[in-house]
């Protein structure tokens, strides 16, 4: 697990840990924040914790949980690091409590994520992908400096789910 702790103008940015569980299970237990994202819905948190103790020994991604500086409450949570895809790209992904929809908190943790990965690792080509109906998060790549590159395909972790992708990627740098 790292230590790296990013702030922006509303959020701070920082390691997830077991003990966030609570308020992870927020989003990941709700279906329409699910069904764009790759996991299954969470129905317990017993698998939710499987997942966030198993972050604390990742050495290659860099997990981070969205802390709004208003309230102190995770409201999010997303990854940084290579992309096992594209040579040369680390790619990125976010995901949101759904109340937080729509008010910008995305574009803003993927711009700091970005300026992390830059900043700590040099790293210039930037790469990131959603189901193609969720229009909105490609915006937030759009946004990011990020263009549209190829229709990929999507499936969920547990294989209920297959659909087309949309895939993006730039050179921020």
């Amino acid at each position: 697990m790292h230590n790296f702790v990013i702030e922006t103008e509303r959020l701070i940015l920082r390691p997830l840990t077991v003990e966030d569980a609570d308020a992870v299970y927020e989003w990941v237990s709700d279906e329409d924040v699910a069904r764009y994202m790759v996991y299954p819905t969470y129905h317990s948190k017993d698998k939710l914790i499987e997942w966030l103790t198993s972050l604390q020994g990742e050495t290659e991604h860099y997990n981070f949980g969205y802390e709004r500086k208003e309230d102190h409450k995770l409201i999010g949570s997303g990854d940084i690091g290579p992309d096992g895809a594209r040579e040369g790209y680390w790619g990125f992904g976010y995901n949101f409590r759904k109340d937080c929809w729509g008010k910008g908190y995305a574009t803003e943790a993927a711009k700091a994520m970005i300026g992390f990965a830059h900043e700590q690792f040099g790293i210039k080509n930037f790469s990131s992908s959603h189901v193609e109906p969720n229009k909105a998060s490609g915006h937030v790549m759009e946004k990011c400096g990020l263009h549209f590159a190829r229709y990929g395909e999507f499936e969920k972790l547990d294989g209920t789910c297959k659909s087309r992708s949309m895939e993006y990627e730039g050179q921020l740098f």
